[in-house]
């Protein structure tokens, strides 16, 4: 028999068409199978969630973030981000300092946000492989991976000049950052082309794991997801990107609006922020959220991050109300944690939208998510619940892990 929910009588916003008032979301063993009006057949025995005066929206999409692998609250015995002693750390990969039980997955959970894309620091000039998954219902976090190729993280700036710097070691610079970059690039292909020869011989070849990786980058298996905050760093990363033939994605981007025509020209897209941050380095002087909306009006396309935990993951619908406020369209701003997110990272053929197809990663809310006194109210992950009313005038509840066990927690 099939697991069927309906959300009825909503205001459902699919993002990806116009909104329906009275809408019918349903969602049939886990993906979407139908979205309209209240004539929408709702499938026998299925849950029925009445969402009349709700907003109805897909679940939001974290394009950047360091949950569970940085987790809040934890100090230095909690964060696994940066695996500072390579500057060329193509192999590492996220998902491997990932802690499902992080209190942050439960804050993404109250904030809307059902898909983050999991990144190491920005410590390295190259950081590893990201990983982009669910933020909740896995018995562990490989059954909340969501797709495991999607982007290896790159630094440029500030970041890894300091950390090298500081280990009197190359890259102490701008210069020497790129260099690795580069060098590293060049070793990648000639594996790729020794690797090709020795399988056409039917030779044994002897595995690099980092070379791996970076060659999946130049075969456009995996995007570059390149941290750069300054003009003249996004200009490095593009002619880089250019060089090697590689699909960038500008991380953070807070200059972006003094290149945002080029950018644009090049279809290059933006994952801005964090925004609620104060200008800590150099490289953030000419940070502001109004920068979102210039990069935006030049054609760009653009997701925004928390950088979580650098700004609490809950709080990323806050910064798109923000960035509303300092000029970007309402419409784009709720793209902007939807279907743009999605589609830059290529996951947009499971989530960002409310469509058929799609997983059934729902959100209900009490109002407009771009109205601050709106709330959470319930959260859908591929059908499933996750986030639910406690029965009282209490806070939503997560439905916790220990709980498909019959338990009240771990220890009752």
């Amino acid at each position: 028999m099939s697991d069927a929910l309906a959300i009825t009588g909503g205001y459902v916003v699919p993002v990806v068409g116009d909104p329906i008032d009275g809408g019918t979301v349903v969602v049939v063993d886990g993906v979407i199978t139908a979205v309209g009006g209240a004539e929408t057949e709702v499938p026998d025995g299925a849950r029925v969630v009445d969402a009349t005066g709700k907003w109805v929206l897909p679940g939001f999409v974290e394009a950047h973030g360091h949950l569970g692998v940085h987790e809040d609250g934890e100090g230095w015995s909690g964060n696994d981000t940066n695996e500072m002693t390579d500057p060329n750390g193509a192999r590492f990969r996220a998902l491997d300092g990932i802690d499902i039980e992080e209190v942050g997955f439960r804050d993404a959970l109250r904030g809307g946000v059902t898909t983050a894309v999991i990144k190491p620091g920005s410590g390295n000039p190259i950081g590893g492989r990201t990983v982009a998954m669910k933020t909740w219902g896995g018995r562990t976090v490989d059954e909340q991976v969501l797709a495991h190729d999607v982007s290896v993280k790159s630094a440029l700036g500030e970041n890894p000049k300091r950390v090298y710097g500081e280990k009197k070691q190359t890259p102490s610079t701008r210069l020497g950052v790129a260099a690795v970059l580069r060098q590293a690039f060049v070793e990648a292909r000639t594996y790729a082309e020794k690797c090709a020869a020795a399988a056409t011989k039917g030779e044994p070849f002897e595995r690099d794991l980092g070379k791996e990786t970076l060659a999946s980058v130049l075969d456009g298996d995996l995007l570059w997801d390149q941290h750069c905050h300054r003009h003249d760093d996004i200009a490095t990363a593009i002619r880089l990107s250019e060089e090697f033939g590689y699909r960038l994605v500008v991380n953070h981007g807070t200059e972006g609006h003094k290149i945002a025509d080029v950018l644009a020209e090049k279809d290059i897209p933006v994952i801005f922020g964090p925004m609620l941050t104060s200008r800590s380095k150099v490289e953030l002087r000419d940070r502001a959220i109004g920068n979102l909306a210039l990069i935006a009006a030049a054609g760009v396309k653009v997701a925004i991050t928390t950088d979580h935990p650098v700004v609490p993951i809950e709080q990323i619908r806050l910064q798109a109300i923000l960035a509303v406020r300092e000029g970007l369209a309402p419409r784009t701003a709720l793209e902007a944690l939807t279907v743009n997110p999605a589609s830059i990272l290529r996951l947009d053929d499971r989530v960002g939208a409310l469509a058929e197809g799609l997983d059934g990663d729902v959100v209900v809310w009490s109002g407009d998510p771009l109205d601050v006194d709106s709330a959470v109210e319930q959260v859908f992950i591929g059908g499933a619940p996750v986030l639910e009313p406690a029965g009282d005038d209490s806070a939503p509840r997560v439905v916790e892990r220990w709980e498909r066990f019959g338990r009240r927690s771990w220890m009752a």
